[in-house]
């Protein structure tokens, strides 16, 4: 059984062991891999794992031995998923396995924004603190948390553990989705847009959110908002976004996530104002990897076993 790992370096740079999959066929595995690669690297193999490398139909309809697609991530989009169908390759994912990471990291980047003790560490670091002639000093306004709003776009398992900690610092609770929610006040976009102090999204990319974060509603937004994506960088218009950042529209915004990654050097938002980026890393912490890692195994010996798990295109 031959397995190809098509990019593991960003699930596994070297602090992971690959011991349990290499017990399950022979394995090869690849940090990177470029589009030009993917066939040759790929041939042969009867079970490929990808990230972020795309599995099309030109390249699928090239790999007559595949019988597995793993992703190594919980997105799947990556993946032509009718052309599976039609071959019968069976497509796995591995949701739920950073929800409290991310969770960490929106509150991470909140209390960056609102508390700024980077900024405030390096000045001290620099001597401004030695030299001042009061005990303390700030530039900012620091903002405590408690009994602001928050208004979280999408109510999945990130969005429900992100309310949870959201609660604990004191802040009203409020959200967006279509399902239902007993515990919280579910509302339109528009409502929460208009009420919230902190705007987070958790919502997946699809063609009905793709942009919904726009210009039209960030003027919807207090001028003293935040807005958070660690969900998808497609979900914001970036241009607008921008803009609404350096004409005073909403007071900033923190994201791990971009329309496409790496940036480009002209995107707009590396040069905007208040707007705090960090390189998509809210899935990637130890812990989280540790469990992506296993299911990721699991879902391999579970399709050789014969009964599939976390199966997305059947």
């Amino acid at each position: 059984m031959k397995i190809v790992v098509l990019d593991g370096y960003a699930l596994n740079p070297g602090d992971l062991s690959w011991e349990g999959l290499k017990s399950l066929g022979e394995v090869e595995i690849y940090d990177r891999t470029s589009a030009e690669e993917t066939v040759r690297r790929a041939s042969g193999a009867e079970i490929i794992l990808t990230n972020k490398t795309m599995l099309l139909s030109d390249v699928i309809g090239k790999l007559p031995d595949l019988k597995y697609i793993g992703v190594l991530a919980t997105g799947y989009n990556v993946v032509d998923l009718d052309i599976t169908r039609e071959r019968g390759i069976v497509v796995t994912n591995v949701p739920a396995y950073s929800t409290m990471s991310v969770a960490q990291h929106v509150f991470a980047l909140i209390l960056e924004f609102f508390n700024v003790p980077c900024s405030l560490s390096e000045g001290v670091r620099n001597g401004r603190w030695s030299r001042n002639i009061d005990f303390c000093y700030w530039d900012k306004t620091l903002t405590e948390l408690d009994g602001l709003v928050m208004g979280i776009v999408g109510f999945g398992k990130i969005g429900q553990a992100v309310a949870r900690i959201g609660e604990v610092f004191g802040l009203n609770v409020l959200v967006h989705t279509r399902s239902r929610v007993s515990d919280y006040e579910n509302c339109s976009l528009e409502q929460l847009l208009e009420k919230s102090d902190i705007v987070s999204l958790h919502c997946p990319l699809t063609p009905e959110t793709r942009g919904m974060i726009n210009a039209e509603r960030l003027g919807m937004m207090k001028p003293s908002a935040l807005l958070v994506n660690t969900a998808r960088g497609p979900l914001v218009i970036e241009q607008d976004l921008a803009d609404a950042l350096n004409k005073g529209i909403i007071a900033g915004a923190c994201l791990d996530v971009l329309s496409q990654e790496p940036p480009g050097e002209d995107n707009p938002l590396l040069s905007a104002r208040n707007c705090i980026i960090t390189p998509h890393v809210a899935w990637a912490t130890l812990a989280a990897r540790k469990r992506l890692m296993k299911i990721a195994v699991s879902n391999v010996r579970e399709f050789l076993a014969g009964s599939p798990v976390n199966v997305v295109n059947m």
